[in-house]
Formats: C-alpha cells, structure tokens, sequence
C-alpha cells in the first residue's frame, strides 16, 4: 500500500525483475522503535525481516481486540486487517511460489485480506474491511505465526542465496509492511478521534526538540536551476515509481528552510482561510463547503482554543509545530493566500539530495509533528520526518516507466492518476524506509495522513 491509498506503491528493488498499502506493551513499542534511522540495509536481511515483523505486533499491542476490528472510515483500515494482510503478502507472494510443501493456514484468508491485486482473485470490498469480525484477532495472529514459521523457514533453506528474486520479494514485503505500520497508527488515530472518550495510543515520549522555544522565523534558501538528475540511481531498494532515473530542466527557485506551522496556519484562519474563494481551487472550495471544513484535520473548539486530536489524546495546539493532516487543497490555498507556491516534486528532490536521511520519524516516538530547532542552518530542515510535505506535481509516470507484469505489477502504476506526490517523511514513518527519490501520494482531499507544506518560490 501506498501510505496513502491502502496499498497502492510497490516496486521490486530491480524494476526489471518484477514488472507501496506495528508482543510486548506500550513500553516495548518505545524500546522497539527507539532504535538507531541508519539499520535499513546495514542488517542482514533475515534481521530486517523479523524485525519489521516484529514491530507490527509492537505496533498493535497497546490496542484492545476492539480497537483492532473497527474501521473508522473507507480510507482507513483496521488494525487486524493490516496485521493479516501484510501476512497475506508474504504468502502469496514469497512462500507459496517459492517454498516447498507450505500450505496456507486457511485458502479463505485471502479472500478476506487481499487489497487490490486484481491478479491475485477477489477479495472483500474496501469500505467493508471493519465487517470482519471473523476471522478473530486470536486467528489472525495464528495466521501470522503460520507464516512467520514458513518465512523462517525459507530463510533458514538457503533459497534468498540461491535465488536473488526470493530476496528481492522479502525485501519488498519489508518495505511494504512498513507502509502498513505507517497506516496502523494513522488509522488507529482517526478512529481515536471519532470516539467520545477521545483515548490516547499511547503517551507521547517527552523530546526536548523545540522545548521552550518559539517558533523561529523562516529563512529562504536558493536553489540554482538547471539539468537535474532525478529518480533512483539503482544503488539499494527502491518502488518502481522511482524509476527510471532521467533528467529535467529546473529554473531557479527557492524553498523554505523549515515547514509552515500551526501559528502561521491560525493567521490564515483569522484572515477568513477557509471563509473565502478567493485562494481556492474549484474542487477545492466545494471540498471546504461540502464537509464544513474552517480547520486542519483533528482540530477541535474555536478560535483562541483549539485543540487537536494526537496520537497521545486530545490536547492544545502547539503553535511552534509543524501543521498537520491538511489536504493538497488546504496546502494550496495557503500556498497562494501568502503569495508563495507549493514546490514541485523534483525541485524537492533536487534540494533533498545528498542531505542524510534521518529526522523526527517512528523511532523518535515522538508520534506527533515537533518544531523545528534553531540553528544557522544553510539547508532545509525537516526534511525527512514530522510531515509528508505536498508538492505540486500531480502522480504521474516517469520517461520510460513500464509497469510490471502480473499482480506485483499493480502496486504503484494503475494509480498515477487524479492524485498529487508528497516527499519527506512523517513522524510515525519506520526509520529507514524513506529516501530523497521516494514519491508517496494522496487524492488531493485526503488529509488523514500527517501531511503538511513547505513553501516554495521562483528565485
């Protein structure tokens, strides 16, 4: 899954090769996300594997069997439903094919937890995912010990080292379900926020990041135009809508040095934001007066004293942090309202390469946007974490791309259209899953996600 359409960005590590939808106590989430942005690619496969299986468990542990059932709305999915389908995909996908004698815990299984692989047979309708109550959370983990045992297994048989295809499958089943535990704690939060008790996930792990500090002026940086190199160079993972790597003509821009925050987004509000046509996209301000929006996703009260829903409960707006869960719509009219643009997806690439790719993401266990630190900084900050920042460049494919053939060849293709990139990370992103060439992607309305703006102008 894409992190924004459910299951919707995939490519194998070589494009070529194959033709994108978290047992131990909320205390163990925090030891097992607390753990150093770089061990993507460092450890050895098998250790990424399980430890990527592993955290989804950590992920849903401080979850109730309740929690874990409900689907809040049809962009969201259960838990359970992520914990299987993520399951699902490695059956399907690594074990059947490629271990002998495995059989599958129950055939039904996939009818129930396949997402959109219309080569893979039919399955249960999207918006009815919250309907499976059966089978229960108990099978469901059983059905992942199944398949763990299979994947173990696998490993253990020498095949990833003889076949390098079965090592590219697990690698992408990795970076998969991580989109996936991405998706659990955005999901879970939209369903916190629908209850009336308004429940934490989880307290939020203190972090002096912004810590008695206000909000920093802006600071434009400038960035010189050109014949840019844009795309994954074939060096590690990477989905195939990274690829291929092709040049594009820039002029000279700029880009803000850090993201737009909740105190500049109340000037917009105070200014009549979302009272007025007049910075608004068509769709856009149909949007805003169909779902009678005057605020950011999660938002709650009035002028003065708003709050706003988070992972660790219901609690004030933090004026110096970055703004959260806003819709392409939203980020392009604040974009116009200050005169300034949203960047394009290429001139964000072009700024990010060779910055380290590190920031406030899952293992921080912040689990909510931060301000951004002070500092003479002469590059971006927040580049990589709090936020997926919108660009403005609708989701298309690059010069040359062929999508693969066969079910994986429908990750990321049949949905480059009608959607917008975003680029970065947010604050609930797995470390090491990002990268500066890695294009997520929303409907322009969808602003469940941790989705944010950087601005951007012409030099």
């Amino acid at each position: 899954d894409v992190l924004g359409t459910g299951d919707a960005s995939v490519h194998s590590p070589r494009q070529a090769a194959v033709g994108q939808e978290s047992a131990e106590g909320s205390s163990a989430v925090t030891a097992t996300i607390d753990a150093p942005s770089d061990r993507a690619g460092v450890l050895p496969l098998a250790e990424r594997l399980r430890e990527t299986r592993r955290l989804s468990r950590a992920l849903a542990e401080p979850l109730s069997a309740e929690d874990q059932v409900v689907q809040p709305m049809d962009d969201a999915s259960p838990t359970k439903w992520h914990l299987a389908h993520t399951t699902w995909f490695f059956e399907t996908f690594v074990l059947k094919p490629h271990l002998a004698g495995f059989h599958s815990l129950d055939e039904r299984f996939g009818y129930c937890f396949n997402s959109y692989y219309e080569a893979a047979g039919p399955r249960q309708p999207r918006p009815k995912r919250g309907l499976l109550t059966r089978p229960s959370l108990d099978e469901v983990l059983q059905y992942r010990r199944h398949v763990d045992a299979g994947l173990e297994a696998l490993l253990t048989s020498g095949v990833p080292e003889r076949h390098p295809r079965v090592g590219e499958l697990i690698e992408l089943g990795i970076n998969h379900e991580q989109q996936h535990q991405e998706l659990i704690l955005t999901d879970i939060l939209a369903l916190f926020a629908a209850q009336p008790l308004r429940p934490a996930y989880r307290p939020a792990a203190s972090t002096s990041r912004g810590a008695g500090e206000g909000m920093r002026p802006v600071r434009w940086l400038d960035f010189p135009g050109g014949i840019h190199g844009i795309g994954h160079t074939g060096q590690g993972f990477a989905y195939d809508n990274e690829c291929p790597r092709h040049e594009v003509l820039l002029g000279d821009y700029r880009l803000a040095d850090r993201l737009v925050t909740n105190s500049e987004w109340l000037e917009f509000m105070a200014d009549g934001g979302y009272a007025s046509p007049a910075h608004w996209l068509s769709d856009g301000w149909a949007m805003v007066n169909r779902n009678g929006w005057i605020a950011p996703g999660y938002w709650e009260g009035e002028q003065g004293e708003w709050r706003q829903m988070t992972l660790g409960g219901l609690v004030p707006v933090d004026r110096a942090a970055p703004v959260s869960h806003i819709s392409y719509f939203e980020a392009d009219a604040f974009a116009r309202w200050t005169g300034k643009r949203l960047p394009t997806e290429f001139e964000w690439e072009a700024a990010a390469q060779g910055l380290a790719v590190g920031g406030n993401t899952l293992g921080c266990g912040a689990l909510r946007p931060l301000p951004a630190e002070r500092g003479g900084l002469s590059e971006p900050a927040q580049v990589f974490g709090d936020v997926w920042e919108w660009t403005q460049s609708a989701y298309a494919p690059y010069p040359g791309y062929r999508a693969g053939a066969g079910a994986l060849g429908e990750y990321n293709g049949k949905f480059m259209c009608g959607q917008y990139v975003l680029r970065g990370a947010s604050c609930i992103t797995p470390d090491g899953h990002s990268r500066a060439t890695y294009r997520n992607f929303f409907y322009p309305h969808q602003r469940w996600q941790f989705t944010g703006i950087r601005l951007a102008d012409d030099a």
